[in-house]
């Protein structure tokens, strides 16, 4: 079994390359999104939008130039990519779709002695034959039924039992609001027709370690939200599977200082870091030169979906307290981790004013010991431009009180200084 020995540097540098998340790692347009997605697995979708949806914030800080119309005509148009269930509600490549055919079995069974709610999915059925693609509200009946968090129209039940044993597929959305239309309509015949690719649960299983690993670039064998949303996988399954793959030489171990379990990263990213191990032997007494790299990133990024790792390779806490009622939370409603380089510098809490055009930065917390410096000023610039860039903000307005208090002033002058 080949094993690595890092520093705790070396693991954050590894992280950040395999994320993308440095000068110049991806370039402009709709390739790059795909190939990220494709190459992390998924990325996770939210409702809510502050400032900006959870994927449109994971992208912006990967793919310059980007807008959320890239990712929606590789969604609604392209057909390349395709709203699922990975880690909760996900994005994933199309191609992917075979592989989640274990998911879509026990939900064509699971309603099967409900007879309001099949006899609902037939006249759904029926509906989107003459009519087309249809959200839940195109249906005149009202009735509610005990469903998921909370009671729902019968409609809803319907075109979601539907679509989660892959009868239909998101044909578009309004907002967050989805129209369904037939899988068959919409997908390749070739990925709807494909044989389980994972003949046995074991196979499965160690697709999906394989596959969630390669979702953040590092992981341990320690339950968290890491693998959140892998349906029968528990510590034994996950165990036996990381075993297998270390085996196989699929996987490797990594172990880094003062972390006390060992890490685990895909074999075929080891170029990756033995690229990184390359660069740092070969630049001792060397100043190196790049382009200082910022971003703001989305609540639930790839990079952070394991806090606890991040915190011990980071040595930064972060969590997402939207849910937690407002006397409780440390920070904010919607605040985002801001990374500059190797480190994470602080959080800020913005907020989208969408009859203003103005992105408003209501909050700003750095972490202990930092604050902005001169050679902060351009990445962190190139970060917030990219954020507004994203959610159409004509400019970026810090609150007095923030500014002043922060020691923000320099920024912002820097971005007033230019088109956002």
């Amino acid at each position: 079994m080949i094993s690595y020995t890092l520093t705790k540097r070396q693991a954050r540098l590894f992280l950040l390359r395999h994320q993308k998340l440095t000068s110049e790692a991806l370039p402009e347009g709709k390739q790059s999104i795909y190939d990220y997605v494709r190459h992390v697995g998924c990325i996770q979708y939210d409702p809510l939008s502050i400032a900006g949806h959870n994927h449109e914030l994971v992208l912006q800080a990967r793919v310059p130039g980007f807008t959320p119309e890239l990712v929606q005509e590789l969604l609604y148009k392209d057909r390349l990519l395709v709203d699922g269930w990975d880690k909760n509600m996900s994005i994933y490549c199309t191609e992917d779709w075979p592989y989640f055919h274990r998911l879509r079995v026990p939900a064509s069974t699971r309603h099967e002695g409900n007879d309001i709610l099949m006899s609902t999915v037939s006249e759904v059925r029926e509906a989107l034959l003459k009519r087309g693609p249809l959200c839940s509200l195109d249906f005149e009946r009202t009735e509610k039924i005990n469903w998921a968090w909370a009671p729902a129209r019968l409609s809803r039940a319907a075109l979601e039992s539907m679509f989660y044993w892959g009868e239909l597929v998101v044909h578009h959305r309004v907002h967050t609001r989805r129209y369904y239309d037939f899988a068959a309509k919409l997908l390749p015949e070739h990925l709807l027709q494909a044989d389980e690719p994972n003949p046995t649960p074991e196979q499965y299983h160690d697709w999906y370690v394989l596959r969630r690993i390669g979702s953040i670039g590092l992981q341990w064998n320690k339950s968290g939200d890491g693998w959140l949303g892998i349906s029968g996988l528990k510590s034994k399954e996950r165990t036996a599977a990381v075993e297998r793959l270390l085996l196989q030489d699929r996987l490797r171990e990594v172990r880094v200082e003062d972390v006390k379990l060992p890490l685990y990263m895909r074999t075929m990213d080891a170029p990756t870091l033995d690229h990184i191990l390359q660069e740092e032997a070969e630049s001792i007494g060397i100043q190196p030169t790049h382009i200082p790299f910022a971003a703001a990133l989305a609540p639930l990024d790839n990079l952070i979906w394991d806090r606890e790792l991040i915190r011990q390779l980071f040595g930064f806490h972060y969590r997402w307290e939207v849910y937690k009622p407002a006397i409780e939370r440390e920070y904010g409603y919607y605040v985002l981790p801001l990374l500059y380089e190797d480190r994470f510098v602080g959080r800020f809490e913005p907020v989208m004013d969408k009859k203003s055009s103005i992105l408003n930065i209501v909050n700003w917390w750095w972490e202990p010991g930092e604050a902005l410096t001169a050679d902060m000023i351009p990445a962190l610039k190139n970060a917030l431009s990219s954020l507004a860039h994203c959610i159409g903000a004509a400019s970026i307005q810090f609150l007095p009180i923030v500014a002043a208090d922060c020691g923000l002033e320099k920024l912002e002058e820097a971005l007033h200084s230019s088109r956002v």
